[in-house]
């Protein structure tokens, strides 16, 4: 999911004061705007008088069509003055992202009057929508072909998009929790009832029974993609193509399970019941799934699987991101830490690099199965969603690929700008050390959907804040 899969109601808001005629064609300048930045919104052309909300009355007929319209976010341009109460309303009842903004004022007429008075009108709105206690975002009262405008609506957008990813996640779970891992226990209940987050879970031997079924039937597919999966990838430590072909029906099981319970990321055991059923780790179907919109995170972490799907909402772009533990620091540069653990995305593998599956060198296993590359490098963000007592918070903070020295698994070597203030924050805060982390700077846009999604907390420390 990304901005672009957002639906926006746009939203004018005029007065019957000043220019309506102006209003009128402030109106149909946005509109332009937005089908040539190709923005999914749906107008209220066909509900009231030329699209613009001028009076209280318009507020229930414009309410009861946007919610019709299944829109995600809200957006109410001021175009000559504004309604406030009917814009604070209908922001109320609609209950979703609200974006404010007016056109900057040209100078007044010869005659010293002015076709309308749109930032005092935005400061009218904003008071309402505190006093009506709606969470807002406004982009600051510029022009309509300033870059201030367009980088607002799209940023809002992100926002929107983090938020509409957030309220309608469904996780599922393959397997249980991890034994011995303590850290990745969570409350499942507590994120049904404050965030409606769902957790699907799904029987081990039901999956095996599927990995098994298509097996047998897309056999001959199977070796024709494997076969040129060789081509690109070092598999060691195989006694046979069994496993590998048992990895390819469980990235084929991943997707059509996604696609049928409409899931947003898929969580899984790791180790040991699924990888001694089918004869390998699972990172490579985790891998080919990643790839193609299903983020797949190992040892069943459910507040990672959160996080991930937080952060690929929230890039301008969709992105794969790819899961971290937060390691060792560099040993030379102080700023410098590993992102390491046992696979990613095949497309973020560094250029130059021949991605390997082989042995684990930490855990002592037979089985083969486990990402053995350097990530590709380039600006990052790392976001961790967490919490324990009731309380949740959403921590991320951006830095850079630099140089390092080698080592097994997967990995890249990050410099941040202050790394004891963000050993201090993953430690003192209510955060493990798995991360999901992603190739764009866009932590202050996960920050701002906070403001929507109830009892999160966006935890700023990691950039100084």
């Amino acid at each position: 999911m990304n901005w672009r899969d957002v639906k926006l109601g746009l939203v004018p808001i005029g007065k019957f004061v000043f220019s309506h005629e102006d209003a009128c064609r402030y109106k149909k300048l946005i509109q332009q705007r937005f089908d040539d930045w190709q923005i999914n919104y749906v107008d209220i052309d066909n509900v009231i008088p030329d699209g613009m909300i001028r009076k209280q009355a318009d507020v229930e007929p414009v309410v009861d069509y946007l919610r019709k319209q299944s829109i995600d976010a809200v957006f109410l341009p001021h175009c000559n003055f504004g309604t406030e109460g009917a814009a604070g309303m209908i922001a109320k009842k609609l209950n979703v992202p609200v974006l404010l903004w007016g056109p900057r004022d040209e100078e007044p007429l010869s005659d010293g009057t002015r076709l309308r008075d749109s930032l005092c009108g935005l400061f009218a709105s904003s008071k309402v929508l505190h006093k009506l206690a709606v969470a807002f975002d406004y982009i600051e009262n510029c022009r309509i072909d300033e870059p201030a405008f367009k980088r607002g609506v799209i940023d809002f957008l992100r926002t929107a998009s983090v938020v509409k990813a957030f309220k309608t996640m469904r996780i599922g779970q393959i397997g249980g929790r991890i034994d011995f891992f303590w850290t990745c226990k969570i409350n499942e209940s507590e994120l049904l009832e404050k965030f409606g987050i769902e957790i699907i879970p799904i029987d081990l031997v039901r999956v095996i029974q599927r990995i098994t079924t298509l097996v047998n039937e897309r056999m001959s597919d199977y070796e024709k993609e494997l076969k040129s999966l060789k081509q690109k990838i070092d598999f060691e430590g195989y006694p046979d193509d069994k496993p590998l072909l048992n990895l390819l029906a469980l990235r084929d099981f991943y997707l059509e399970w996604a696609e049928r319970e409409n899931l947003s990321a898929i969580c899984v055991e790791s180790f040991p019941s699924l990888v001694d059923a089918i004869g390998s780790y699972e990172f490579l179907a985790d891998a080919l799934a990643s790839d193609e919109g299903v983020p797949v995170i190992c040892e069943t972490d459910i507040h990672g699987a959160i996080s991930s799907v937080m952060l690929e909402a929230a890039t301008y772009e969709r992105r794969a991101s790819f899961f971290a533990d937060i390691t060792n620091r560099h040993p030379e540069n102080d700023n410098g830490v590993l992102l390491w653990h046992c696979g990613s995305p095949l497309s973020l593998v560094a250029k130059g690099c021949k991605p390997k599956f082989g042995k684990h060198w930490i855990l002592p296993s037979p089985i083969s199965g486990v990402g053995h590359w350097r990530l590709k490098d380039g600006e990052l963000t790392v976001a961790r969603f967490d919490g324990d007592g009731g309380q949740y918070q959403l921590i991320a903070g951006e830095g850079k690929t630099i140089d390092g020295p080698f080592t097994q698994n997967t990995y890249m070597w990050m410099e941040v700008d202050d790394w004891p203030r963000w050993e201090r924050a993953f430690i003192l805060g209510p955060y493990i050390h798995h991360s999901a982390v992603i190739y764009e700077h866009c932590a202050k846009i996960l920050f701002n959907s906070c403001k929507y999604l109830g009892e999160v907390k966006a935890d700023t420390s990691l950039m100084g804040e």
